[in-house]
């Protein structure tokens, strides 16, 4: 992965009190390099869901999607990609609508 170009986050609502803590779920458009394996001519987004409770936060879970057909792909990311990932969630909570 190699730059997060665009962003969106939203607190996941939970009318029915299933979820403890919050949830926020992220869609983060990303600029692959050519020689990547998530490359696709389309582009790719990340959509992740993070959770926060009683003073522990993280990510819940994430998949990535092709931008233009919304088709799922079936990555996982490196460790270091996931933790640039965690800490630009941790940084942009803020910004959620509550």
């Amino acid at each position: 992965m190699d730059n997060i170009t665009a962003y969106s986050v939203e607190l996941v609502k939970d009318p029915f009190g299933i979820l403890t803590g919050k949830r926020y779920e992220f869609i983060l458009d990303l600029e692959v390099d050519e020689e990547d394996e998530l490359y696709s001519e389309h582009g790719i987004y990340l959509r992740v869901i993070y959770g926060v409770e009683e003073g522990k936060m993280g990510i819940v879970k994430y998949h990535i999607h092709e931008r233009v057909t919304d088709k799922y792909m079936d990555f996982d990311l490196e460790e270091d990609e996931l933790a640039e990932v965690e800490a630009f969630c941790k940084d942009h909570l803020n910004e959620a609508g509550q």
